[in-house]
């Protein structure tokens, strides 16, 4: 028998969309730049000091006055809008779809292999594993977003429509390396999450957290994802922001870093990545988790 997929959360849908997308918006205008500069060390081959470390950042407008400079860092700001915000409604709104799904089919089952309590826990990071996975069908505007950070001349002065046209599924490269991301990386956010409500603040029904636990629990739930993720996001990056006509392969992009960088580059970027896009991800989930039961009260 195939499981139910039409089931009844404790929250509507309107407040899981409301709640995620409006968490998607504040952290596009707060933290763009910050996604910018972290791409764009991750995509960087050469040695990284404090020589290079500008032009690496600001590419040709290095030299520029300060303003044009902090401009440099809002390229393909209408493609993050699209991505980040659907990412964010599908992201925080669907993980609790599938862990209704999974609570209405398979409780039992998580239960009897690991116990009632952990069993809660297993299943929330199950629904985001599977939540993540799921992401992939959002990855040409994610191919596209990065391209304008990193590699803006790929785009030749072509819009979004012809680009589609032109290069059709070439937009879903490293779609394998997005998922193997993505399934561990969320198991992980929502995993570490859902472990410190329970055992940190004893919170049984982890919509009754407040602002202050949701954003410990959030905190727990990004430096687990983020690091878990960081070697496959690494490979995912460097296929998505060449250029379009380039067909490297997953394979290809880990023997060169290997040989050039060594095994620490699978890790380039991570401390950045923890310091300046670790908040980005506290700070939404915080907000959409703390959000949606609060317009749960109202549609």
């Amino acid at each position: 028998m195939s499981p139910t997929v039409s089931v009844k959360g404790s929250d509507s849908g309107a407040a899981r969309v409301l709640g995620s997308g409006t968490s998607g918006i504040a952290e596009l205008l707060l933290f763009h730049p910050v996604d910018t500069i972290a791409k764009r060390l991750m995509s960087n081959k050469s040695k990284v000091s404090l020589a290079t470390l500008s032009p690496i950042i600001f590419k040709e407008h290095a030299g520029a006055p300060l303003g044009r400079r902090l401009l440099s860092l809002f390229p393909g700001l209408g493609y993050a809008a699209g991505y980040k915000v659907t990412q964010r409604i599908y992201k925080y709104g669907g993980q609790p779809w599938f862990n209704d799904i999974l609570n209405k089919n398979y409780k039992d089952g998580f239960t009897n292999a690991f116990g009632e309590r952990k069993g809660k826990m297993v299943m929330q990071a199950a629904a985001g594993s599977l939540t993540g996975i799921g992401e992939v069908v959002l990855l040409p505007l994610d191919a596209l977003k990065i391209k304008r950070q990193v590699n803006p001349e790929a785009f030749r002065g072509r819009g979004v429509v012809r680009i589609f046209m032109e290069e059709g599924t070439t937009l879903y490269r490293g779609w394998g390396w997005t998922m193997a991301r993505n399934a561990p990386g969320s198991f992980a956010l929502f995993g570490a999450s859902a472990m410190t409500k329970e055992y940190m603040f004893g919170i049984q029904d982890y919509h009754k957290a407040t602002w202050g636990q949701n954003f410990v629990a959030s905190i727990a739930g990004a430096i687990a994802s983020i690091t878990v993720a960081a070697p496959l996001d690494t490979i995912k990056t460097r296929i998505q922001n060449a250029n379009f006509e380039s067909k490297v392969s997953g394979v290809t992009v880990i023997k060169e870093l290997l040989k050039n960088e060594g095994p620490g580059a699978l890790f380039k970027g991570l401390t950045p990545k923890i310091l300046v896009v670790g908040p980005k991800l506290v700070f939404s989930y915080t907000l959409a988790q703390s959000l949606i039961p609060l317009f749960s009260k109202y549609v």
